[in-house]
C-alpha cells in the first residue's frame, strides 16, 4: 500500500476583516462542519500516523474538533505545524509525508487556495476543495515519468461537506 495524503480544509470561518486573519474562528456552521468531518472519518476507519494542523485558529480547531471524534490515541497525533498557515506546496508536503511509514497515513488541515493547489500539483488534476471538505492523494514513487512532471500522486478521495454528512448519518448543512 502507498503512503496516502489526507487533506481537510478548515470549516467555516468568520468572515475577513472580522479580525486578524490567524485570529479568525470557525462560525457554528463550521463547528457542525468539523464534528460531521470527524465522525465521517471515525465511520470510515480511517486511523492516521500524523496529524498536522495549520496554526491558524480557524484551522486548528477545525483539527481539534474532527479529533474529538476519534480516539484519544489519534488526538495524541494532532501537532500544529507552521508551514501549513500559508503558501504550502508539493516539497513541503513531500517532507512532511516522509515522516511516516511508506504505507501511513497524514493528514494534514489547512487552507485554500494551497490545498487545492497540492493536489493539482502532486496529481496533475484540478479540484475545488470546499471548506469542510476532504481529500485523500496515494502518494507512488517518485521515479520515472512522474518525476519529471513533478508528480507523484493519485487522486484517491474527494468528499465535499455534504458527502461527509451522509457518510456521518447527520442531516447536511446546506446554504
Amino acid at each position: 500500500m502507498a503512503r496516502q495524503l489526507w487533506l481537510l480544509r478548515h470549516a467555516e470561518a468568520e468572515p475577513h476583516g472580522a479580525r486578524a486573519d490567524a485570529d479568525r474562528t470557525l462560525t457554528a456552521r463550521g463547528e457542525r462542519q468539523a464534528k460531521t468531518a470527524g465522525v465521517a472519518l471515525a465511520r470510515l476507519g480511517v486511523r492516521f500516523d500524523a496529524i498536522l494542523s495549520s496554526p491558524k485558529s480557524r484551522a486548528r480547531q477545525t483539527a481539534e474538533i474532527a479529533a474529538a471524534e476519534w480516539g484519544s490515541h489519534e488526538r495524541e497525533r494532532l501537532r500544529i505545524h507552521a508551514p501549513l498557515a500559508g503558501e504550502f506546496d508539493a516539497t513541503q508536503a513531500r517532507d512532511a509525508a516522509s515522516e511516516i511509514a511508506p504505507d501511513g497515513r497524514l493528514l494534514l488541515v489547512g487552507h485554500e487556495p494551497d490545498l487545492s493547489r497540492l493536489i493539482a500539483d502532486l496529481t496533475g488534476g484540478q479540484v475545488d476543495l470546499k471548506k469542510g471538505g476532504l481529500a485523500a492523494v496515494r502518494l507512488e514513487g517518485l521515479g520515472g515519468e512522474l518525476a519529471l512532471l513533478g508528480l507523484g500522486g493519485e487522486l484517491a478521495l474527494l468528499l465535499r461537506p455534504r458527502d461527509l454528512a451522509l457518510i456521518a448519518g447527520v442531516p447536511a448543512d446546506g446554504h
